[in-house]
């Protein structure tokens, strides 16, 4: 363990060396430029020599493999300071170049059996050549994203799950370091292709490989780890264009994990799970970004909506969790815009006919999500407690929904009005109708009767306590008759029910 800290410790300082050769004698002025770079490079190979030489000895596996990890850290960036500081390599050959070193040494770390090298070389590449270059720039990250794609194939036949994250998490910090300084201080619009580019190849990349190491090896959680955060810069890419770009490029990610969930059946859950939360985190900002306000909530209802016809068709629980998730912001988003004020008070009343659609698909997601949760096994017992939550919801959607569509089709007060006494007979109008389900189903006869009790003392509640004040005119007659008329009914129908019941038992 001693050997191994001195070992590493030796590399980092030598790096550090390195560095100082090509940055720090450039800025004091020492030498010229071709002398720096030649002994660096010239450094750098005897390092690998000599470290394959210690390697082959007794006891030198330890010094040999740290020695030659710096000799081919240092080549790397002795290329980075030939393209990046002095200009003598085309971007193009640079990155071929630095591709090449990168792969030869990760192929040398393989012939040796040796993660541990391996993760020295990218770790020290990852460290010091932001330092060559002078901060994270473009450059950076193109080099990082072709060590990224070079390292690969070493883990292919290979349980090293420390390399798949000294290879992964360079690149991703350095996008979103990136990102982040394009998003602060703005960029041109070629900057902000450029780093799109690379999001998308880090992610695409990403994605691809680690559908390899999981058919490799269903087990491997390391390759579902780092697949998930080699698609956080393309989640955070978009924030550099204008809203209905992002909302394409976030669109295309979310479809993208769809698919791959579809088609690659045999994927272990953990990396669906990861999957599906990528998907429903690009999906949230694609519908989300691009869309108005007040028609936010309609938007996150309908996807919980189809999560949820989904769920129920395939039998997915991660499908079911993900639109109880949309459910939930939709709920929330919809009491923003339609808010408890607004049904007390005329002048806070929405209008918006979206709030009125998406106050009538609330009540169908309420009852959804109690409906497949049944379905799946997810609530075996409290059912009619969830029942009883799902009602409250329901009923405050029906409400915003009538209220909002009076306003917004007569509008004032009068359209208020209008909204509240619909409202109050669509209340009582359910209420029915879950009376008349308790009397035809003997499953949910207990269930819907104590439903529709609770559904009639809330309507006719609302009948004396609110509506008898705040409507006025034929709205508050029109309220009183059909309530009035529909209490009625419901006694006259049960008195019938139970009258053939006794006749029937006699």
């Amino acid at each position: 363990m001693i050997s191994r800290l001195l070992a590493i410790a030796g590399a980092g300082v030598t790096l550090i060396g390195i560095v100082m050769l090509l940055v720090l004698a450039a800025q004091a002025g020492w030498f010229g430029p071709e002398l720096r770079v030649g002994a660096g490079a010239a450094f750098s190979s005897a390092l690998v020599y000599i470290g394959s030489r210690i390697f082959g000895r007794s006891g030198g596996r330890v010094g040999g493999i740290a020695v030659a990890a710096t000799g081919v850290a240092g080549l790397y960036l002795d290329v980075v300071a030939v393209t990046v500081i002095y200009d003598w390599l085309e971007p193009a050959l640079g990155l071929a170049a630095a591709f090449g070193i990168a792969a030869a040494g990760i192929a040398l770390a393989v012939s040796w059996r040796s993660q541990p090298m391996a993760a020295l070389i990218l770790t020290g590449v990852a460290v010091c050549a932001p330092v060559v270059s002078g901060g994270i720039t473009l450059s950076v990250i193109g080099f990082f994203a072709v060590t990224f794609i070079a390292t690969f194939p070493a883990q292919l036949g290979r349980d090293w799950p420390l390399l798949n994250v000294a290879r992964t998490l360079p690149i991703v910090a350095a996008t979103l370091l990136g990102i982040a300084e394009a998003s602060s201080a703005g960029v041109g619009i070629g900057d902000a292709v450029t780093l799109l580019i690379v999001a998308s190849v880090v992610a695409a990349f990403g994605l691809g490989s680690s559908l390899e190491l999981l058919r490799r090896n269903a087990a491997d959680t390391m390759a579902s780890m780092m697949m998930a955060l080699g698609v956080l810069p393309i989640l955070l890419v978009g924030n550099l264009f204008e809203r209905w770009t992002l909302a394409l490029v976030e669109l295309l990610v979310a479809v993208t994990c769809a698919a791959t969930i579809a088609l690659a059946r045999w994927l272990p859950v953990h990396a669906r799970i990861v999957l599906s939360l990528v998907g429903a985190a690009a999906l949230l900002q694609a519908v989300v970004v691009p869309t108005a306000v007040e028609l936010r909530p309609l938007t996150l209802l309908a996807v919980a909506a189809a999560a949820l016809v989904l769920a129920q068709k395939i039998s997915s629980k991660i499908a079911y969790f993900l639109g109880g998730a949309f459910a939930a912001l939709g709920t929330i988003g919809f009491v923003v815009v339609a808010p408890v004020d607004g049904l007390m008070d005329a002048d806070y009343a929405a209008g918006h006919f979206g709030v009125v659609v998406a106050g009538l698909l609330l009540v169908a997601v309420a009852a959804g999500l109690v409906l497949v949760a049944v379905q799946l096994g997810i609530v075996e017992q409290n059912v009619q407690s969830c029942w009883v939550f799902a009602g409250v919801v329901s009923l405050y959607g029906l409400t915003s929904a009538t209220v909002a569509l009076g306003v917004g089709a007569i509008g004032g007060t009068t359209g208020f009005i209008a909204g509240h006494c619909a409202a109050t007979i669509g209340w009582m109008a359910v209420a029915m109708a879950l009376l008349i389900m308790g009397l035809r189903s003997e499953k949910y006869a207990h269930t819907a009767l104590l439903a529709g009790l609770s559904l009639t003392a809330a309507a006719v509640a609302k009948l004396f306590l609110f509506d008898l004040v705040a409507l006025d005119g034929l709205f508050r007659v029109g309220a009183f008759i059909v309530v009035g008329l529909l209490l009625l009914f419901a006694g006259t129908r049960y008195a019938k029910v139970f009258a053939d019941r006794e006749a029937e038992q006699v």
